[in-house]
């Protein structure tokens, strides 16, 4: 007998919603709002006395060249890493999903490195870059190739980039499942229609999967944009408790406001640069957000394509 259907009242759909509505009040938005007010003023996170002090601390951020060095570190960063993780993770994914003998231990041994906790990562290509006892300048030594500074001014640069590296397992995971959804009905027919396989792969491949590869572009840059213990723990001997040692050239933007929160103990002005990185963040994703109506395909029709089309 089929179940007959029951129009609940409100206060059900208010009821459910309401756990995510307190967890977001209290855990996101009061935390934001309290930080924009301490941004305001010059609280050193200890003393009550504090004053408040307006917009300076924003006046200054902008004057600061260390902030600027900083976010511009970033970009780079960014703009390095997240192009070579999602193309690392997609081809991964393209090796993985051909019929290869114990493919199931291949996607394992793959997946496994993006489930180790960062401080143990951080920690143990620590010890692979080190100087005189790395297993890496090992390797290097048994071709003559003299030992090197991974860990210091200019090459700890890319050896935190090749940290950032090896946990692409995550994401081909992902990648593997878009691919495996690709219909092979539209390869095989452009096939005989004469198309090779990097023509196949480029013009259905890709834009059949094009949805998955605007996710992990925007996940990874606002990840990628907030990395903060991977630099760290790479460089410093004394852990997080102690960021003044970390090399210039991987103080990223949130290096520098964990330095200017507790090194400095300027909560007012830390507050003001995590602000500021809040709405660089945004406005990097609106970005992405407007450029995907290029690129980015669709199955089914948006509302605005359909609307489109009626007029």
């Amino acid at each position: 007998m089929a179940r007959k259907w029951t129009r609940y009242p409100k206060r059900t759909f208010y009821a459910f919603v309401a756990p995510w509505a307190v967890g977001f009040l209290l855990l996101t938005a009061a935390p934001m709002v309290y930080g924009f007010v301490v941004s305001l003023t010059n609280f050193d996170g200890v003393s009550p006395r504090y004053k408040w002090v307006g917009f300076d601390n924003y006046i200054e951020l902008f004057q600061d060249p260390d902030v600027w060095a900083a976010l511009v570190r970033t970009l780079v960063f960014t703009a390095i890493v997240v192009p070579l993780t999602v193309g690392g993770s997609l081809g991964l994914a393209v090796i993985i999903n051909r019929r290869l003998r114990a493919v199931g231990l291949w996607r394992t041994i793959f997946f496994l490195p993006s489930v180790v906790p960062v401080v143990a990562m951080a920690i143990m290509w620590k010890l692979v870059f080190n100087k005189d006892a790395g297993i890496l300048n090992a390797m290097l030594g048994l071709v003559g190739i003299p030992p090197v500074g991974w860990l210091v001014d200019p090459m700890v640069f890319y050896s935190l980039i090749i940290l950032m590296l090896w946990g692409l397992g995550g994401g081909m995971i992902i990648m593997l499942a878009a691919l495996q959804g690709v219909p092979q009905e539209l390869e095989e027919a452009a096939i005989v229609d004469g198309a090779g396989r990097w023509t196949v792969f480029r013009h259905v491949t890709i834009p059949m999967i094009s949805p998955i590869l605007f996710f992990q572009l925007v996940t990874g840059v606002i990840v990628a944009l907030q990395v903060f213990v991977q630099p760290l723990l790479l460089t410093n001997s004394a852990g997080i408790s102690q960021a003044g040692g970390v090399p210039d050239s991987t103080t990223l933007y949130m290096v520098q406001v964990y330095q200017e929160f507790f090194l400095s103990g300027r909560f007012g002005y830390g507050s003001a640069m995590l602000w500021v990185f809040f709405l660089i963040i945004l406005g990097l994703t609106l970005v992405l957000l407007r450029s995907s109506k290029s690129w980015v395909y669709y199955e089914v029709d948006t509302d605005a394509e359909r609307e489109g089309a009626v007029r």
